[in-house]
């Protein structure tokens, strides 16, 4: 369940976001939302893959685990990867709409909401914390990075970019997986698009974010053997 209202200091004044990682506060995904703006941290530890909706549509993606409930980067409290993707910093925070701009929203029934522990959202005087600056400016790029998403999958879809994939993974006692229901950016066609091309995707500004896509593919081997000491371990 969710509970989704407008933040603020005279409702919430006590009101405090627990920051422990865990399995408890919905830390243990497969993977979060991403958008282009994020891909270049994202890709320093996260493999980037598309899904697509049943309208169709694609949404890019952080991955953490093969399976569902599986987060390979989670463990004992601790994210181990040195960046967070900005959907799953977030907390239980969200931006949205007011006749005066872009405003802050609270689920209260996000099991990271508390009264009594965690970083607080307000000070004794009702001015934002330091943390709710903080977490104000991300919430704010990621409405500006899910906006400029939809222009970047028309873009790599006009040059027909996106295909689905099968990462055959082999773990170290020698079992086998075949890891599938993604997408992510073909090679070949991007290596055989005409300059023209290649200088549409740059004008655009969509042709890094294509390149930090196929860089991120070297992160499956670090989650392969996180995957492969998680098996040995839960043996």
């Amino acid at each position: 369940m969710t509970q989704h209202v407008l933040l603020t200091n005279t409702e919430h004044r006590d009101l405090r976001l627990v920051t422990t990682r865990g399995a408890a506060y919905g830390d243990d995904a497969m993977y979060a939302m991403t958008f282009p703006a994020e891909f270049r941290n994202v890709q320093t530890h996260y493999p980037i893959v598309f899904g697509q909706g049943r309208d169709g549509t694609y949404t890019p993606l952080a991955l953490f685990g093969f399976r569902d409930k599986q987060n390979l980067f989670l463990r004992d409290g601790k994210w181990e990867a040195s960046y967070l993707p900005a959907f799953v910093e977030r907390q239980a925070l969200l931006i949205g709409n007011a006749p005066s701009g872009k405003v802050i929203h609270v689920d209260l029934d996000h099991p990271r909401v508390s009264r009594t522990e965690g970083e607080r959202l307000f000070d004794e005087s009702g001015g934002n914390t330091s943390f709710l600056q903080r977490m104000g400016s991300l919430l704010a790029a990621i409405d500006e990075g899910v906006a400029a998403t939809p222009a970047f999958i028309t873009a790599i879809q006009e040059f027909n970019l996106l295909e689905g994939f099968a990462l055959d993974i082999r773990f170290t006692d020698g079992s086998q997986k075949r890891f599938t229901g993604f997408h992510t950016i073909q090679e070949d066609r991007l290596r055989e698009l005409s300059a023209e091309a290649l200088g549409k995707l740059h004008s655009q500004g969509h042709l890094q974010a294509v390149f930090m896509v196929i860089a991120s593919m070297s992160n499956y081997r670090e989650m392969i053997e996180r995957a492969s000491r998680l098996d040995a371990a839960e043996r």
